[in-house]
């Protein structure tokens, strides 16, 4: 697991940001580095291509969906390598065209996502990127907005993971993690 241990050590951490208490990891300098960004994306890919798709029922994923706004910055590089189409996941508002939306809960109040209502067709295999999963809010949203199109989602990915959060348990698929912390 050389990479993931080379991609670890890409994260700055930063205490006490956005507010007292937290310690942020940081993923833009793995962005920064093109080594570091290809060895994320390609291990992202190969633990899709071995593990997810052998238990998605169609043999393949259709479509990735990625969370505003850093899950823009993985889904279609991903969705590019995998043949599937890219679809955003939005704050309410931003998206043209006829949308769905599902509402979440933040730390501090309720927010809401959208997505065009053309992005998914009934029984398309999807999974879900995005750069964190603390509380789990914002993926049941997206999970919530693909089953309202009639996908199926496989499988949430993520690049950093908040075991003490739970968050997994709450997800209507199972998810996969490139690194886990229980800060």
């Amino acid at each position: 697991m050389a990479d993931i241990d080379f991609i670890k050590s890409r994260l700055t951490s930063h205490p006490d940001f956005p507010k007292k208490g937290i310690v942020f990891l940081d993923i833009f300098p793995i962005l920064r580095d093109p080594l570091a960004f290809e060895t994320l994306i390609t291990h992202l890919v190969h633990h899709i291509t071995s593990t997810t798709i052998p238990k998605s029922p169609t043999g393949k994923i259709d479509v990735v969906v990625g969370l505003d706004a850093r899950g823009f910055l993985l889904g279609p590089i991903i969705a590019l390598r995998l043949g599937a189409a890219f679809a955003p996941v939005r704050k309410k508002g931003k998206l043209p065209g006829q949308c769905v939306s599902a509402t979440y809960e933040k730390e501090y109040g309720a927010d809401s996502f959208e997505m065009q209502s053309d992005s998914i067709k009934p029984g398309q295999t999807v999974i879900v990127v995005d750069d964190l999963i603390a509380t789990g809010g914002s993926a049941r949203a997206a999970g919530q907005l693909i089953s309202d199109l009639g996908g199926i989602t496989i499988e949430y990915l993520f690049i950093i993971e908040l075991l003490f959060l739970k968050a997994a348990s709450t997800l209507d698929a199972p998810i996969y993690s490139v690194v886990q912390s229980d800060d």
